[in-house]
C-alpha cells in the first residue's frame, strides 16, 4: 500500500533511484534530473484532466506515481535493448552505429502509457502513440505539447486501420486481454523480426492468456519485474511471432 504521507516527488524520486539500483547497467535512467522533472509535468497533466476523462484508475496522486508511472518505467532497460538489437538487426548498422532510430509503438495508449514515460527514459528512440478514442486522444496530444518531446508522435486511429509493418517493438499495458485477433492485429504492424512486449500482473494470468497464442510464438519469455513501493505481482511478456503469422 502506498504511503499518502509521503509526497508524489518523493515516490518518483525515490522511485528512479530504486530502479537505477535494481537495474545499474541501465542507462536510459541515468539522467534522472531530466526525467523527474518531465515525469512530474507529466504528472500534473494527468491530474488535471483525471477526473473528467478518466485516464487512470488510482487513489490520488502517489498511486498514479507508484501503479502507473513506475510501473511503465520497470521495464525499461528490458525494453531498449530489445528494440534497439532488432533496429540492428534490419541491416541499419554501421561501424556498430544503428542508421535507424528503433521505432516502438504503445498500442492503447489510453494516458500515455507506458509510452510517454518510456520516451521520456529513451530520448534517443522514436515512439507511436495509438489511441482510437478522441478524448484520450486529445488529452496525448495537449501533453505531448506541453512536455515538448519531438521523439514521440501520436495515430488517432482503430487498431486495424493502422499501417503495417513499421515497428521493432510493440508495448501495450491497459487494452484488452491477448486472444488471436489482438495478435494478429499487433503482428500486422511489427517490422520483420519484430517483438510484442505485454505488460501483465499475475503470472497465471499471463500464462493463461499466453496458452491462446503460443502456438504462434517463435518463443516467448515471462519476465518478473520489481516495481518500487509496490507490493504486486508485475511481469513482462516477451512474444517472438513466427514466420507464418
Amino acid at each position: 500500500m502506498v504511503d499518502r504521507h509521503k509526497s508524489p516527488d518523493y515516490f518518483l524520486e525515490q522511485g528512479l533511484i530504486r530502479l537505477q539500483e535494481l537495474y545499474p547497467a541501465c542507462g536510459p535512467l541515468k539522467d534522472s534530473g531530466r526525467i523527474a522533472g518531465l515525469l512530474n509535468r507529466y504528472l500534473a497533466e494527468i491530474e488535471l484532466f483525471n477526473r473528467a476523462y478518466g485516464l487512470v484508475k488510482a487513489a490520488g496522486s502517489c498511486e498514479i506515481v507508484v501503479k502507473h508511472i513506475l510501473d511503465s518505467l520497470a521495464p525499461v532497460d528490458i525494453i531498449g535493448r530489445i528494440a534497439e538489437e532488432r533496429c540492428m538487426g534490419k541491416g541499419g548498422a554501421e561501424a556498430g552505429r544503428a542508421l535507424d532510430y528503433p521505432a516502438i509503438a504503445d498500442v492503447g495508449s489510453g494516458a500515455g502509457l507506458p509510452g510517454i514515460p518510456l520516451a521520456i527514459a529513451l530520448p534517443g528512440y522514436r515512439f507511436t502513440l495509438i489511441e482510437r478514442m478522441g478524448r484520450r486522444a486529445g488529452f496525448l496530444l495537449n501533453t505531448l505539447a506541453v512536455l515538448g518531446l519531438p521523439n514521440v508522435q501520436l495515430e488517432e486511429i482503430e487498431l486495424e486501420q493502422a499501417a503495417p509493418g513499421r515497428f521493432d517493438v510493440i508495448v501495450f499495458r491497459a487494452v484488452k486481454p491477448l486472444d488471436n485477433n489482438l495478435f494478429t492485429e499487433l503482428v500486422r504492424l511489427l517490422a520483420p523480426g519484430g517483438i510484442l512486449a505485454a505488460y501483465k500482473g499475475l503470472k497465471d494470468k499471463a500464462l493463461e492468456e499466453l496458452r491462446l497464442v503460443e502456438n504462434r510464438t517463435a518463443r516467448w519469455e515471462l519476465i518478473p519485474l520489481e516495481v518500487p513501493f509496490l507490493d504486486e505481482e508485475r511481469h513482462l511478456l516477451i512474444m517472438e511471432p513466427s514466420k507464418n503469422n
